[in-house]
């Protein structure tokens, strides 16, 4: 079937990607952007998603989500609302693989930690990490640093950036065959990105509210009953509990949580399908060139967004501010902070590439050692960060 008769004329279509960095003959048998999903399989930094964690650290059990799950969790949302809108899912697929291979170990407490110790050296955000690993830090082929993404897949990964970073980002992009720039622009000229990225961006807040819930019960942080005073979670329970009034049991409870859970989902994917297929109607774009012209379309309904941020309000006191979370949270953001210093000092102590980096500072290198020290401990494991924290001190602080 014809690539025209899959995908809408607003979506990205692989003949018309605005390229490479590093220019590169076409295969015969994949496109552009499934071959940007599939080096993104095989980098480095993807696999270590298995080991970096979300809310609860690695040792803390084996079923609580890592951020390789939550990225295949948020592939999957985001390639079925992509079918529903003909947008391109080999694209979507690639920059939800893609868009968390910057996180440091530990979750948000690692990036706090490591952003601070970066305040005086242009600051941390993992982010632009995500865009640092896949242009400079993965070493895989002999002809390039990163793994030469195209163009719509870097836009993807770079969801936010300060003016200070777009201009930094625009001096050292290559020209491309038109005036819009690199992928720092549109933060300079306030544009938007293209649908597949706006997709990308939703999908990832569904997919942390919904398994932040059903990570937050199996922990024993979050109960069911507590979940009730949630309206929208009141209202997928008493729908699922007519639908299987054996749920209701207490040896049920876990089937119930999956059960409402599997409901609110579905029912924020149709919603952001019908409130997105509304706002195209309305704007009426013709090329992926008009969507980053016009306003943000990929959206859902206010209903919908007012149910997500009381959602992510609750989220946010009950679990994500919960004395177990946040003591284990300081502690990582210590050994975060102790490794930064280390390394600073003895950057001798590094292995592989944080080594062979390091003795590259102070010649023709622009990067100084603090970001060399920040992109190795970035690219750490959580089981790694714990281990090296305890062979430079002495000291087993995560167990």
């Amino acid at each position: 079937m014809p690539v025209s008769a899959l995908l809408a004329p607003y979506a990205c279509w692989p003949d018309r990607t605005r390229g490479r960095r590093f220019p590169e003959d076409p295969t015969s048998t994949r496109s552009d952007y499934q071959r940007d999903r599939d080096r993104i399989v095989h980098s480095t930094a993807f696999r270590r998603l298995g080991y970096k964690t979300q809310v609860f650290l690695n040792h803390e059990g084996d079923l609580f989500r890592t951020r390789m799950t939550h990225s295949l969790e948020v592939a999957q949302l985001a390639r079925s609302i992509a079918r529903a809108l003909r947008l391109n899912e080999d694209l979507v697929e690639a920059i939800a693989l893609a868009h968390d291979l910057g996180h440091t170990p530990f979750g948000h407490a690692g990036q706090e930690a490591l952003n601070n110790c970066m305040a005086a050296y242009g600051g941390f955000e993992h982010n632009l990490q995500s865009l640092r690993v896949v242009d400079e830090l993965e070493e895989r082929y002999g002809a390039y640093d990163g793994l030469n993404l195209t163009f719509e897949a870097r836009e993807g990964i770079l969801k936010h950036c300060a003016r200070s970073q777009a201009l930094a980002l625009e001096a050292s992009e290559p020209p491309y065959p038109d005036a819009l720039g690199g992928v720092g622009r549109r933060f300079l000229e306030h544009r938007q990105p293209s649908l597949e990225a706006q997709l990308c961006n939703l999908a990832d807040q569904l997919a942390y509210n919904a398994h932040d819930i059903d990570d937050g019960v199996r922990s024993g942080l979050i109960g069911l009953e507590q979940l009730q005073a949630l309206p929208v979670w009141q209202t997928h329970q008493e729908a699922a509990l007519r639908a299987h009034p054996a749920l209701g049991q207490a040896h049920q409870r876990r089937r119930l949580l999956y059960e409402t859970v599997r409901r609110m989902l579905s029912a924020q994917v149709d919603d952001v399908i019908a409130s997105t297929q509304a706002a195209i109607a309305q704007h009426a774009p013709q090329s992926a060139s008009d969507v980053r012209a016009g306003p943000p379309l990929l959206v859902c309904s206010p209903a919908m967004q007012e149910d997500c941020v009381l959602l992510k309000q609750f989220l946010f006191r009950q679990l994500y501010r919960h004395p177990r979370v946040e003591k284990t949270m300081d502690i990582a953001k210590a050994v975060v902070c102790d490794l930064f210093v280390m390394y600073v000092d003895a950057p001798h102590e590094m292995q592989g590439g944080g080594a062979r980096r390091s003795r590259g500072v102070g010649g023709a290198s622009h990067v100084g050692m603090q970001r060399v020290v920040a992109d190795y401990i970035a690219g750490m494991t959580d089981r790694f960060a714990s281990r090296e924290h305890a062979r430079l001190t002495g000291q087993q602080v995560l167990v």
